[in-house]
């Protein structure tokens, strides 16, 4: 199942889709899917990020631990 969404984005934005579009022969759905996507997962990304550097009891590695246990 599917939602229908309507958004407005920048005409310079909307030509660029367009174009990707034709030259991928592609529907402008498909790819603000997939954007839409990555961009969620990399915003979840970041969370999990920001809530380990806040989280005290998250031990902090050396720059040189870290060369020894990788061993470079």
């Amino acid at each position: 199942m599917s939602t229908a969404i309507s958004v407005r984005i920048p005409d310079k934005l909307a030509s660029k889709l367009s174009e990707i579009s034709k030259e991928t022969e592609r529907p402008k759905s498909f790819h603000i899917q997939k954007a839409l996507a990555a961009y969620l997962a990399e915003l979840a990304d970041i969370q999990v990020a920001i809530d380990r550097l806040h989280d005290t009891s998250d031990p902090v590695v050396s720059v040189e631990d870290m060369r020894k246990e990788l061993e470079l």
